[in-house]
């Protein structure tokens, strides 16, 4: 596909690739953002033409949806795989490789989520963990939040405030950030804090799963993304059929 577009948002299956560009980004001292798609970024990407504009200029983005990997797969007669942003999110902690900074969320998630990872790397007890008000995204002060990140001169900032609220606040911020990749993963800090929502049992993800378990944790919020999904989901996949 041209500019590695499918159903009209830029995606990098190659997990590989992935890596290197942030690898990349990351030893140049650049910055960008990256966004973790799935069937509810997928759908506001599609119904929301300012949002489709925030993912689309990222830095890269990883496919976070298995029904997204294999509808791509059977139209485009290729292997497209996930690259799951909890997966990347432990994998790059357990390199111990990288600074980062922790941004978002309550306390007590933080507090768990520092406790946990410094497990896996000693250094991460003195990384910076910071909540955020909670405010609407236009009212954030970007330039005193990136004040206190280029202060910390971080590798990696992991954001974790909810899709599509944290690709609105990464686009918004990236300008007052000197260096630094930031990652938009939601619930990914939850999920590694021991404290609530955590991620669905291994049957479930060796089957692909995972959205079944967490349809079933939270009925409400995840069948409204479900709804959504499935009703831009007919026009996307005869789009991208005739444009392939």
């Amino acid at each position: 596909m041209k500019d590695n577009s499918y159903f009209n948002v830029k995606l990098e299956f190659d997990c590989d690739k992935v890596d290197q560009i942030i690898h990349d980004a990351i030893i140049n001292n650049g910055k960008g953002y990256v966004c973790s798609v799935d069937g509810n970024v997928l759908s506001v990407a599609n119904t929301n033409p300012e949002f489709n504009t925030i993912v689309n200029n990222s830095l890269v983005n990883i496919c976070d949806g298995n029904s997204i990997a294999m509808l791509a797969t059977l139209i485009h007669k290729r292997k497209f795989k996930t690259y799951i942003g909890a997966d990347l999110f432990l994998k790059y902690i357990k390199m111990a490789k990288y600074r980062s900074f922790f941004l978002g969320n309550t306390s007590e998630v933080l507090q768990g989520l520092k406790s946990n990872l410094s497990k896996y790397d000693s250094n991460i007890g003195n990384m910076r963990f910071e909540t955020l008000p909670f405010k609407s995204v236009e009212d954030f002060n970007y330039s005193e939040i990136a004040k206190m990140i280029n202060e910390d001169n971080p590798d990696i900032i992991w954001v974790s405030l909810g899709a599509p609220k944290q690709e609105n606040f990464m686009s918004k911020l990236q300008p007052y950030l000197n260096r630094g990749v930031m990652f938009g993963f939601g619930a990914i800090f939850n999920f590694n804090s021991g404290v609530n929502n955590e991620r669905a049992p291994k049957v479930f993800l060796k089957l692909k799963l995972e959205w079944v378990y967490r349809l079933f944790k939270e009925p409400k919020k995840q069948f409204q993304k479900f709804k959504m999904y499935t009703k831009v989901l007919p026009s996307l996949i005869y789009n991208e059929i005739n444009i392939k």
